[in-house]
């Protein structure tokens, strides 16, 4: 079989409609190898490794590729080996290449090395993982997956002060002085809108936001909520409240909105007007009581297409714009996607500038790609290198911030449908950055 084969074709077509199917990936690898191809094998190999860097078959067939006889067990390595002379490494690249000794060679090097020093800013990236859940105690519809109150707080998002500082003002402060509460007649309800371009934390935010209250945290897309059987969408919104009034204090927080709670005007849909009803019912709650304890928290991308019932007082009558992180924001994220990663003389503050309005999801994917062209570049020569400043540049420089479409369309919102100034946040923000 040759490499231009049409099977090796078609393998190549999936592969490309589906590249995080490391299988696919590692079966058009072992097919080139057999047809000839090694280089191409390698490139595909790196590729599966990056997606599993711990898969046994993608090492072995990364040996095979790059030469290393499989059934050749490897000798005990007490120390590293002695460094090689340029012409040593040169006539012995690929054949003989130690993957085991290279790891051990750059096993000191994994901490990060930064021109500038340690600062002392938040190491915590707004995109973290969530902390292990605990499932409710309930069972059957309503056992819903509940985290148990997290040790995520706000000082742990870096940057983003004013953020912070009108969740403080407008949210916090009130439910952490039951006595003022009480004189004043404030209740025990929530309900708070973040929004924003996707991928700057909002999520985040509002994990930290249950983390300041010690509430559980009970996170809820359209895909949990949604049903093609009548009613189901009704009773699972029902469900997911009653939950969190038996776990209370929790904060419930209601992705994509726009989708929950669309306007009921736009859509054809019975069963999604129907569904709008129920949360409408469930913020307001059965009595004056039903609630209390139940912070409701939403995000989204597009809060113009938000139900204007679901935006008038009493439900989600504050609203929070997330913007892309700042330049302390911008450097703790990058820290934190570095962190674990072999790099050196790596200059953040002029990094920091040359990302101005990346979001969080951007920055992760430039070290994404900086690590997956230092990678390549290793397997390719047979000598692991560091990631450096050259591979994080042509990272930065080839990536579009993913949050200029959204302020495309958020500009024309700000421009024409500003009623009462509830996207004034959004307008000032556009005249300092000069888009308005």
């Amino acid at each position: 079989m040759s490499a231009d084969s049409p099977l090796i074709q078609s393998l190549r077509t999936a592969v490309a409609a589906a590249p995080q199917d490391v299988p696919l990936r590692l079966h058009l690898a072992k097919l080139l190898l057999a047809a000839g191809a090694a280089e191409a094998a390698v490139t595909e190999v790196a590729v599966a490794l990056q997606h599993a860097p711990g898969d046994t078959k993608a090492r072995e067939l990364m040996a095979r590729a790059m030469g290393v006889p499989a059934a050749a067990p490897q000798p005990p390595v007490a120390t590293p080996p002695a460094p090689q002379s340029p012409a040593d490494q040169s006539a012995d690249r690929r054949p003989g290449f130690d993957w085991k000794a290279a790891e051990e060679e750059i096993g000191d090097a994994v901490t990060p090395r930064f021109v500038t020093a340690p600062q002392t800013a938040p190491q915590t990236a707004p995109d973290t993982a969530p902390e292990p859940l605990a499932a409710d105690d309930g069972s059957g519809p309503g056992a819903w997956d509940v985290e148990d109150p997290g040790a995520v707080r706000l000082a742990d998002v870096g940057g983003m002060t004013e953020v912070k500082d009108r969740l403080e003002a407008a949210f916090l402060a009130p439910l952490r002085n039951p006595e003022l509460r009480r004189l004043y007649g404030k209740s025990l309800r929530g309900g708070l809108l973040l929004y924003g371009p996707p991928g700057c934390g909002k999520t985040f935010v509002a994990r930290a936001v249950a983390g300041e209250l010690g509430a559980h945290f009970l996170s809820v897309s359209v895909n949990d909520v949604l049903d093609m059987w009548v009613g189901n969408s009704e009773r699972n919104m029902h469900e997911v409240f009653e939950t969190a009034r038996r776990r209370s204090p929790c904060v419930v927080f209601l992705d994509e909105l726009d989708a929950l709670g669309g306007k009921r005007s736009r859509t054809r849909s019975g069963g999604m007007r129907t569904t709008v009803n129920q949360l409408l019912t469930e913020l307001d709650g059965v009595d004056a009581t039903a609630n209390e304890g139940v912070f409701v928290l939403a995000a989204t991308n597009a809060p113009w297409d938000v139900d204007l019932a679901l935006r008038r007082p009493g439900r989600f009558d504050r609203t929070l714009l997330v913007l892309p992180p700042d330049a302390p924001a911008r450097e703790a994220i990058l820290r934190y996607h570095l962190r674990d990663r072999p790099i050196e003389r790596v200059d953040l503050g002029r990094l920091v500038k040359l990302t101005d309005g990346f979001s969080g999801a951007d920055l992760a994917h430039v070290c994404e790609s900086a690590a997956e062209t230092a990678l390549l570049d290793s397997a390719r020569t047979g000598t692991v290198r560091m990631i450096g400043m050259p591979d994080l540049l042509g990272a930065a420089r080839q990536i579009t911030p993913s949050t200029e479409p959204w302020f495309a369309s958020a500009r024309n919102v700000a421009m024409y449908a500003n009623e009462g100034g509830q996207y004034d946040d959004l307008v000032t923000y556009l005249k300092r950055k000069r888009k308005l």
